[in-house]
């Protein structure tokens, strides 16, 4: 059994694992930058380590100065969270060299998920939907434009080292697809260092969805089924819930066949996320992988009533999947999440600062994942993800009932949240019907606009 977990992270997630480790006894160790020297999770933590300055390349991302932190403190296991080093394969296996437990999947298999064209023909191979594209890295503008007579338009480039929507353009025509080529390029070598690009046929107006799944290191695998991601800007997830209201019982079981068979041929153990593009005729197509756990892992925890972060930490002590979840849990009810970030709600810039005011809602089915506090500071130098608001209900609508009153109990004062934002979505009669994209936000953005100019006339 783990003894003690150093967790590679900051903000709500680190603070999530502390929680999960308390509970079962495991004692826990934060790594911290100079900004982050009065948060929640340096105080909850047993012990805590200043690893840096404020810059994540400096502190949280400084592989020597975090794994130094785990031999320093005796941990003989790391919990990175998401973000940051979760899906670092060089950190996972500095980690295996130094004999410290990486808590997610063997660094090869990491690598393997991580670039997306492998991922996407190691899920064909293993018969899972893939979209129409390219069978791997599209090296020149000549390639591409290649590519996308074969596949035909609309096209959508990506970076193979990608994510959160950098190094991703839309190609609508062949004229316009060199430029779009050397933009996605540029933009994913500047963001991730590899500016390697792939290809896939374009949906227009596709919904989000992602499977939750639990392996462990002795080949069993459990899909806990599906979650709706649809509502996002510019790639970036704003809420999700559980279970999307597309997703048939029968379409539900026949996926998670394909994941247990896909991810048992890969030799994937820990949790992780396969991620989907559904189309309008309730087709779902393979686009990633994430080999971690994810920000919106709580509402499938609502509605399976799995401690998906404990799973974890199991598996990391070698546990069988049937000691940990002796059955398939049943799907009960509905779980929503909207993320609260330290954001101006219509302009969307960031809004560090201190925080005067700060009251969370409660009461049944709410549940609120935070490691802020009144006259605690957000710092200027991180994701602005400051709290994640989860509820849940008997059914969808109940959950967007009780979201309404959460959020209106809500308060954040001395920064900008995008609570009202929130607000505004969720009385929403496009987003309340369930029938939304991931164009959604464009449609509402619109709105909104529209709403204003005849408020003002």
């Amino acid at each position: 059994m783990i003894r003690k977990v150093l967790i590679a992270n900051r903000g709500e997630i680190a603070l999530r694992v502390i929680s999960a480790c308390k509970e079962m006894g495991i004692r826990t160790v934060a790594v911290y930058s100079e900004a982050d020297r009065n948060s929640l999770h340096v105080r909850f933590a047993d012990e805590a380590i200043c690893i840096g300055p404020p810059k994540s390349a400096d502190s949280y991302l400084n592989v020597p100065a975090v794994i130094s932190a785990a031999e320093i403190a005796g941990a003989d296991a790391v919990h990175p969270g998401y973000g940051l080093l979760s899906e670092n394969a060089n950190f996972a296996e500095v980690c295996r060299a130094s004999n410290i437990k990486f808590i997610g999947p063997p660094p090869e298999v990491t690598r393997m998920m991580g670039e997306k064209s492998t991922a996407r023909q190691t899920m064909k191979k293993a018969k899972v939907p893939i979209l129409p594209g390219s069978d791997g890295i599209v090296a020149t503008e000549g390639e591409a434009l290649e590519w996308a007579q074969s596949v035909k338009y609309p096209v959508i480039l990506k970076a193979v080292a990608g994510g959160g929507g950098r190094g991703m353009r839309i190609c609508r025509s062949k004229e316009e697809l060199p430029a779009l080529y050397q933009q996605a390029s540029t933009e994913a070598l500047n963001a991730f260092g590899n500016g390697e690009l792939y290809m896939e046929k374009f949906i227009e107006r596709p919904r989000h969805i992602e499977f939750q799944v639990l392996a462990d290191e002795h080949g069993n695998v459990m899909s806990l089924g599906e979650r709706e991601c649809s509502i996002q800007r510019r790639h970036q997830k704003l809420i999700e819930e559980a279970p999307s209201l597309q997703i048939t019982p029968k379409q539900r079981e026949e996926m998670g066949k394909v994941i247990k068979r896909s991810l048992k041929d890969i030799g994937y153990w820990n949790a992780g996320t396969i991620e989907f593009l559904m189309d309008e005729d309730g087709q779902i197509y393979f686009i990633e992988m994430n080999t971690r756990i994810q920000v919106e892992h709580c509402v499938t925890e609502m509605v399976t009533g799995v401690d998906l972060v404990k799973a974890q930490l199991r598996i990391a002590s070698g546990e069988k999947l049937s000691d940990i979840v002796p059955k398939q849990p049943e799907i009960i009810g509905h779980a929503i999440e909207c993320r609260i970030n330290a954001e101006h709600p219509e302009k969307f810039t960031p809004s560090p600062g201190k925080i005067t005011v700060y009251n969370v809602p409660g009461g049944n089915g709410v549940r609120v994942d935070t490691a802020q506090y009144a006259e605690g500071v957000v710092p200027q130098y991180y994701d602005s993800l400051i709290a994640k608001l989860i509820c849940h209900g008997k059914d969808r609508e109940e959950a967007m009932n009780k979201m309404q009153r959460a959020l209106s109990q809500f308060v954040v004062q001395g920064i900008h949240t995008t609570i009202p934002l929130h607000e505004k979505i969720f009385a929403d009669a496009e987003f309340r019907s369930g029938a939304f994209d991931t164009k959604f936000m464009e449609r509402f953005l619109e709105r909104e606009k529209d709403r204003l100019k005849a408020e003002a006339k």
